[in-house]
């Protein structure tokens, strides 16, 4: 089978395995049919992603059809359409204990920890394979994506009318606006791209978008689209040190700070403005089966354009290709298996 691996930063290409041939008793093989890149792929590309070693086959935002279940596999079936949980956790730490699968202390992510979905066909276990008949394989493949926005618009708790700023306009930040809009709360976008923001107001119906960069003081516009004050909620999805920590001046006193995206850095704030504002800082990583579960069913009622969300299709044979010309002036890229 084909399989793309990324041997070192900056280093892609096909190479041809041996297919799997066997598979545990709660194993289901699939033929994947659709990759989404994300930026943990790009960072990876570039060796900026923590927790990571090379060679890596990288993927994780994934859909295929079911090839072949396990003797002990009683819930799918061969030809069924299915999602990927690349979360794998243990299910014995305090985490996952605690129903906290998604920070699991001995996580192994699919395409990041292990090798994911880049290839032709993939073993995993059942627990970690998700029913996607009725939705297409488009959509079945960005689930991943949009539930790790749904997954911090949970954490942060978002009450009806709430005003969230939301950093950051591209696929993870897009989600996790989508979804603090559908909590009901008055949602702000910032990002450094108009083209980014133009696109981020038609597909998040969120309320104002703020340009950085623009001419302008920055904290002055916030709050004079927000009706003088800071958002209780802001959220971060950059995954820029610079950004992160600027986060800090947008929010209100007694306010929540959600960092969505990751950054292989240090992060430093002022500690007496983060006292004296009584600010909660949290992080969110991944999702669970609950928030793939919201997500899908978001899909289902038309409540997510998916269509729209997805700005590029390439082959299989040609994603080499892709990452190292580095144009990733996109949103969503799919990777067609056919």
């Amino acid at each position: 089978m084909k399989t793309i691996v990324c041997q070192e930063p900056g280093n892609m290409r096909m190479i041809e395995q041996e297919s799997p041939t066997t598979l545990g008793e709660k194993d289901i093989m699939i033929r994947v049919k659709r990759i989404g890149i994300c930026g943990t792929d790009l960072h990876a590309f570039g060796g900026n992603q923590p927790f990571f070693q090379y060679p890596r086959v990288l993927g994780h935002e994934l859909s295929g059809i079911v090839e072949k279940v396990g003797g002990e596999v009683q819930s799918f079936n061969v030809g069924d359409y299915v999602s990927v949980i690349p979360y794998i956790h243990c299910g014995e730490c305090i985490a996952c204990k605690n129903g906290k699968t998604n920070c699991c202390t001995q996580m192994q992510v699919t395409g990041v920890h292990i090798d994911g979905g880049m290839t032709e066909f993939l073993v995993l276990p059942e627990s970690h394979v998700i029913h996607a008949n009725g939705l297409s394989l488009n959509a079945a493949a960005i689930i991943e994506p949009l539930s790790i926005g749904a997954h911090a618009v949970r954490r942060a708790q978002i009450q009806k009318g709430e005003s969230v700023l939301i950093i950051g306009a591209g696929p993870i930040g897009l989600g996790t606006a989508r979804f603090a809009k559908l909590q009901g709360a008055k949602t702000i976008m910032m990002d450094i791209s108009k083209e980014r923001l133009a696109f981020a107001k038609d597909w998040t119906d969120c309320d104002q978008v703020l340009e950085v960069g623009s001419k302008g003081d920055l904290v002055k516009d916030l709050l004079t689209i927000n009706d003088g004050h800071f958002p209780t909620i802001v959220m971060d999805a950059t995954g820029n040190k610079h950004s992160m920590m600027s986060a800090f001046n947008y929010v209100s006193h007694g306010g929540k700070l959600i960092y969505v995206g990751l950054v292989k850095d240090q992060i430093t704030f002022s500690d007496p403005d983060f006292h004296a504002k009584e600010l909660t800082l949290m992080g969110s990583r991944n999702a669970t089966i609950e928030d793939f579960k919201y997500v899908m069913n978001c899909m289902k009622q038309g409540s997510v354009d998916i269509d729209t969300y997805i700005t590029h299709k390439i082959p299989f044979e040609k994603a080499a290709e892709y990452f190292e010309a580095k144009m990733y002036n996109t949103n969503k890229v799919l990777i067609e298996l056919e």
